[in-house]
C-alpha cells in the first residue's frame, strides 16, 4: 500500500476538454456573463471537462421556461401513460449510453470505473421503475358522506422543482430525484455539483432525444451561491430537492422557508455496522471493509462505524485490517480498482484532518492514515482508526473519505447507545444469527434504514431517507411520485341545498 501508484493517461487527457453548455428551454446556450468552470480529474490531473458557469440571470430564464412548460406546455396535462413513455425511452437512451456515462463519471469523481457501471445500471432501473408509478398515481373517492356528496381527493404536479445534486454520485442522485418529479407531471431545474456535471448535461440530451417537451427540464452548473441560491428562493419554485451536506441543508431549508416551499432533504450521515459475537464474520469482515471504504468512503451510506462485541473485537479488528490492506486502490479507470482518487486536494486535507484530530483525542491508527504518493490524481490510503470512544468527534461527525473508526461494546443497550449517539440517522446494519437480537436492533436503532446481515443494497422499490440531521422526506419506493404532488379535495354535491340563514 506504501508503494508509489503509476496511473496511466487515458485518451482523454491528450484531447480538448468536453464542453458542455446550459440547457434552458429546450436549447443548449451559453452563460449569460460568459464564465466557464473546468473540471480536473481527480483520478489523472488533467482538466477533462468545461461547462459554461450560470449566473442569477441563467437562473432566472431556466426558471421562468420551466413555469412556462407548467403552465401552458403539455407535459403536466398528459397520460400518465404518455409521461409514462417518456421516461421508457430515456432509460433505453441511458442503457445505450451507459458505457460513456460512467466514464465521464469516473474521470470527474474519481470512482471506479466498475463501479460507476454500476451505478448507471441502477439508475436505468429506477428510471423504469418511475415510469411505472407515473400510470399509477391515483388520488381517493369518498362515497360514504351522505347520498347528497362524493369527495374526491386528486393529486396534481406540485409545479417547478429546483433539484440541487451533489458530486459523489453525479448520474445516480438525479436519478433517484427527476424522473419521479417528472412522473408527477412537475418541471425542473437542474443544478448538478460544479466538479461533476458532465454526466448531467448528457442526460439532457437523452430527455429531448427521447421526447421530453422544451423546458421541462433545465440545466444549470454552477457554484451555490450564484445559482443554487436562487433556484432555492426564486418565487416560481414550489418544491427544492436537495442531496448534500447537512450544513448546506441547513441553510437551503431556511432560505426556502421564506416562502413556504415544500423541501425533500438527504443529508449526511454517521452510519453504524453493529457486530454480534455469533455473527457470520466472514460476511461481516467484507462488509466492513465494503462499508468504510466504497466510493472512498465518500457516501452518506457508508458504513463508517464499526461497532464489535469486546468478546471479539481484536480478532475481528485483526481479519478487517487484513482485507483492508490488500484493497486495490489506483486509477479509476483500472477495473480491478476498487477505491479510487478523492475529490479533491481540499478534501483529502479534510479528512486527513480528521484522522490526526482523532490521534490527538486518544485514538490510534491501525492502517493508514496517509496520501498515497501517485504520478498523478489525488489518493488516500483506506483507514482504520482503533481505540475511539463514542464522545470523540471522529465517532459522531461526517468525515466523508475512506475512514473506518472501531468502537467496542458489550451489551445490546450500549450498542445502541452508540449508535444513536450522533446527530445523523440515515443507515445503520446489524450482524447475528440471531434473530432476537436483529429484530431488537433494527427496532432500536433510530435510522431510516437497517440492513441486517448485510450493508447498502438498495433498490427502486424501498424508500431511502433518514431520521434526525439526515434529511427530511424520502426518495424512492412506490410513495416516491406522490412527494412532488399535492392534495387536492373537490366535493360534489347533488341535489337542492338550503342557505343556512334560511332554516
Amino acid at each position: 500500500m506504501n508503494a508509489p501508484l503509476t496511473i496511466k493517461m487515458p485518451a482523454e487527457a491528450s484531447a480538448q476538454p468536453k464542453s458542455y453548455r446550459l440547457l434552458i428551454d429546450g436549447r443548449h446556450v451559453d452563460a449569460a456573463e460568459g464564465r466557464t468552470i473546468e473540471r480536473r480529474s481527480p483520478g489523472h490531473g488533467f482538466v477533462v471537462s468545461r461547462y459554461a458557469q450560470a449566473g442569477p440571470r441563467d437562473v432566472e430564464a431556466a426558471v421562468q421556461a420551466a413555469h412556462r412548460a407548467f403552465e401552458t406546455g403539455p407535459w403536466p396535462r398528459m397520460k400518465g401513460a404518455d409521461r409514462s413513455r417518456v421516461l421508457l425511452k430515456a432509460a433505453d437512451l441511458i442503457e445505450a449510453r451507459a458505457e460513456e456515462i460512467a466514464r465521464l463519471d469516473a474521470l470527474e469523481s474519481g470512482k471506479p470505473i466498475s463501479q460507476a457501471t454500476g451505478e448507471i445500471a441502477g439508475a436505468v432501473d429506477i428510471w423504469r421503475y418511475s415510469a411505472a408509478l407515473a400510470r399509477t398515481l391515483a388520488g381517493e373517492s369518498y362515497g360514504n358522506l351522505g347520498d347528497a356528496m362524493l369527495g374526491v381527493v386528486v393529486r396534481e404536479p406540485v409545479g417547478v422543482v429546483s433539484i440541487i445534486t451533489p458530486w459523489n454520485f453525479p448520474f445516480l442522485i438525479v436519478s433517484q430525484k427527476l424522473p419521479f418529479a417528472l412522473a408527477a407531471g412537475c418541471t425542473a431545474v437542474v443544478k448538478p455539483s460544479e466538479m461533476t456535471s458532465a454526466s448531467t448535461f448528457v442526460l439532457g440530451d437523452i430527455l429531448l432525444e427521447a421526447g421530453l417537451p422544451a423546458g421541462v427540464v433545465n440545466i444549470v452548473a454552477g457554484l451555490g451561491a450564484d445559482v443554487g441560491a436562487p433556484m432555492v428562493s426564486h418565487p416560481l419554485v414550489e418544491m427544492v430537492s436537495f442531496t448534500g451536506s447537512t450544513r448546506v441543508g441547513k441553510l437551503t431549508m431556511a432560505s426556502a422557508a421564506q416562502s413556504l416551499k415544500k423541501v425533500s432533504m438527504e443529508l449526511g450521515g454517521k452510519n453504524g455496522q453493529i457486530v454480534f459475537p455469533d455473527a457470520d464474520i466472514a460476511a461481516a469482515v467484507d462488509a466492513a471493509v465494503f462499508g468504510g471504504f466504497f466510493n472512498a468512503g465518500e457516501c452518506c451510506n457508508a458504513g463508517s462505524r464499526l461497532i464489535v462485541h469486546r468478546d471479539i473485537a481484536d480478532d475481528f479488528l485483526a481479519e478487517v485490517r487484513k482485507v483492508a490492506s490488500a484493497v486495490a486502490v489506483g486509477d479509476p479507470l483500472d477495473g480491478a480498482s476498487k477505491v479510487g482518487a478523492m475529490i479533491s486536494p481540499d478534501h483529502l486535507a479534510k479528512v486527513a484532518g480528521h484522522v490526526e484530530d482523532a490521534v490527538r483525542d486518544g485514538a490510534c491508527v491501525s492502517l493508514g492514515g496517509k496520501r498515497i504518493a501517485a504520478n498523478a490524481g489525488d489518493y488516500l490510503q483506506p483507514t482504520i482508526v482503533s481505540d475511539v470512544t463514542d464522545e470523540m468527534p471522529i465517532a459522531r461527525e461526517e468525515v466523508f473519505g475512506p475512514v473506518l473508526s472501531v468502537l467496542t461494546f458489550e451489551s445490546i443497550e450500549k450498542a445502541l447507545h452508540i449508535a444513536n449517539n450522533t446527530p445523523y440517522g440515515l443507515s445503520a446494519g446489524v450482524w447475528s444469527s440471531t434473530m432476537d437480537t436483529c429484530m431488537e436492533v433494527a427496532r432500536g436503532v433510530r435510522t431510516g434504514t437497517v440492513w441486517v446481515n448485510t450493508f447498502m443494497e438498495g433498490y427502486p422499490e424501498l424508500p431511502f431517507g433518514g431520521y434526525k440531521q439526515s434529511g427530511l422526506g424520502r426518495e424512492l419506493g412506490r410513495r416516491a411520485v406522490e412527494d412532488y404532488t399535492e392534495e387536492k379535495t373537490i366535493q360534489f354535491h347533488r341535489g337542492p341545498r338550503t342557505g343556512w340563514w334560511a332554516r
